[in-house]
């Protein structure tokens, strides 16, 4: 019964060296493609890109505020871009508009949107919104969105309620 054990043994202590020899080569074999493969690769060429406009007239530009606001009016958005000196693309504007309350018990909430024409999908966009309220009777309401760094044509949009969103003329923000 040795004899026996004893080829058992010897027979599983080759077949555990020849896997060991497999793994060595298997492993050594990864190493070295992986090592080649990153020698191998180099940076991908430059490709320069050129871009091209298509140029839309102006319906509305916004006028530069000055210390008389303009006159707001209900059922319409004003936008006005305000002086200050503001270098680069960075624009800061204000849109007016008169919100009217039905009841003066009544509160008001209404959401103001600057959307920007996608010229990709010709649909516009949101790009910034805000939301605010007040209680009762009618108010002048302004909001200031922040235009930086991103020209294109833009609207404002007020929501009052349930009411139908009023739009302002669009404008064009430029460097």
């Amino acid at each position: 019964m040795s004899t026996r054990s004893a080829a058992v043994l010897a027979s599983g202590t080759a077949n555990a060296a020849k896997m060991f020899v497999a793994a060595l080569a298997f492993t050594s074999a990864y190493v070295g493609f992986s090592a080649y493969s990153n020698a191998s690769s180099a940076p991908e060429p430059v490709r320069t890109v050129t871009l091209s406009a298509r140029e839309l007239p102006i319906t509305a530009p916004a006028q530069a505020s000055t210390t008389v606001p303009a006159a707001a009016k209900a059922g319409e958005v004003i936008v006005s871009i305000l002086a200050g000196g503001e270098a680069g693309c960075a624009k800061s504007y204000v849109a007016r508009s008169v919100v009217t309350a039905q009841s003066p018990a009544q509160t008001v909430s209404y959401g103001w949107r600057l959307a920007r024409w996608s010229a990709a999908t010709k649909t516009w966009r949101t790009y910034i919104v805000n939301y605010d309220g007040f209680a009762g009777g009618s108010e002048t309401v302004e909001w200031r969105p922040r235009v930086s760094g991103n020209p294109g044509w833009y609207r404002v949009e007020l929501r009052v309620g349930d009411a139908k969103v009023v739009k302002s003329d669009r404008f064009q923000v430029s460097c």
